[in-house]
């Protein structure tokens, strides 16, 4: 491979079967540095199985994964790769810790328990949390916020480790549509400011080629894999296809 190349994470020839039914086939997927990646496809086209895949909890029954270069089996800087899953925003209304100790478990692998916690690490874990808009809510019960702020805080929680790539699955499943937006708009900033590369896992296609910058369309393989420009520009017919159902898209007419 090209040692200079800039892709976070470059995936080869990769496939994976549960028993005898095939997910993944022949998969060939990079995210370069500073992409924000959408990730679209129905229902068990595979979406799940390839994060799992890129976060090491399986491995494929061939092909190659490299993260930030490494191969995955010599891997070690996980805290460079930070996850949001759509189950971190159930949490309970009990649940008694505040939004500055759930951030702080970013750091836990760092520091070990929190009460050894220098003035440094206090520093980054409210810098987290002032980037995804919640100062005022540090010291809040977590079980009090809206689902669009819960789900903020599970953010900063995956960004005080300082990531190079942030995975997010279905992150907006249960928030309410006003704060989707702002959601977005919080992705849409890491992104262009802080220069984070996003792989965000979404059935939101309208929001997405909004915001993102590439999409991929996954449905056992590959069936789409570039610029979210073009990807909007893909007929209603041809994505159905994929889809297996009818999929509505604003298309440009060209006649």
């Amino acid at each position: 491979g090209d040692v200079l190349s800039e892709s976070v994470i470059r995936l080869e020839n990769v496939s994976y079967s549960y028993g005898d039914k095939q997910v993944l086939k022949d998969i060939n997927f990079s995210i370069e540095r500073g992409m924000f990646m959408g990730l679209v496809g129905p229902n068990g086209g595979g979406k799940t199985t390839l994060i799992k895949i890129i976060l090491g909890l399986i491995k494929p029954d061939k092909g190659s994964i490299y993260l930030l270069d490494k191969p995955i089996e010599t891997f070690k800087d996980w805290n460079r790769i930070g996850f949001v899953s759509q189950k971190a925003n159930t949490f309970n209304k009990g649940f008694p810790a505040t939004v500055f100790e759930v951030v702080a478990m970013g750091l836990t692998a760092k520091i070990g328990y929190l009460r050894f916690m220098r003035k440094k690490h206090k520093e980054k874990v409210l810098d987290a949390i002032e980037q995804v808009g919640l100062s005022d809510y540090a010291y809040h019960n977590i079980g009090n916020l809206s689902g669009g702020q819960q789900q903020r805080v599970f953010i900063a929680r995956a960004l005080v480790s300082e990531p190079k790539l942030l995975i997010l699955d279905e992150p907006t499943v249960g928030i309410d549509y006003k704060n989707v937006e702002r959601f977005y708009d919080l992705l849409h900033e890491l992104n262009v400011k802080k220069n984070l590369t996003l792989l965000l896992v979404t059935h939101d296609t309208g929001a997405m080629t909004e915001h993102a910058t590439n999409v991929a369309c996954l449905n056992q393989t590959l069936h789409f894999h570039g610029k979210s420009e073009e990807y909007t520009a893909l007929s209603a017919e041809y994505l159905s296809e994929i889809y297996g159902y009818p999929v509505q898209v604003i298309v440009h007419d060209h006649d």
